[in-house]
C-alpha cells in the first residue's frame, strides 16, 4: 500500500472555484483508478492555511500510483491554473 499527501495553496479569491472543480475531479478519479483505494480532497481550517487543499491519496501499489501520476496533467487539468505554482508531495509507507 501506498499513500500519498499532495498539498496545494489555492490562489487568493479562488477556492469556491476550486471546491466546484474538485466536486467534478474527485469521483470521476475515484471510478476511473481501480487501484486508487481512496482519493480525497480535503480543506484546512484556520487563518493560516484558509487556502489549502491536501489530497490523500490511498493506492494498491506502485503501479497504481505510476497510472495516477500519468493521469495527473489531464485530470487536474481545471484545477492547476487556480493554485499556486508548486506542490507539497509526501509518498508515505504503511509501518504495520
Amino acid at each position: 500500500m501506498v499513500i500519498q499527501i499532495a498539498t496545494f495553496i489555492v490562489k487568493e479569491g479562488m477556492m469556491e472555484e476550486a471546491i466546484e472543480a474538485l466536486k467534478e475531479i474527485v469521483p470521476k478519479v475515484r471510478e476511473s483508478e481501480p487501484g486508487c483505494l481512496q482519493y480525497v480532497a480535503l480543506t484546512v481550517k484556520g487563518r493560516k492555511n484558509k487556502n489549502t487543499i491536501i489530497f490523500y491519496e490511498n493506492y494498491k501499489d506502485d503501479e497504481a500510483v505510476k497510472i495516477h501520476n500519468n493521469n495527473v496533467g489531464t485530470t487536474l487539468a481545471k484545477l492547476l491554473p487556480l493554485f499556486v505554482p508548486g506542490v507539497d508531495l509526501k509518498t508515505c509507507f504503511e509501518i504495520i
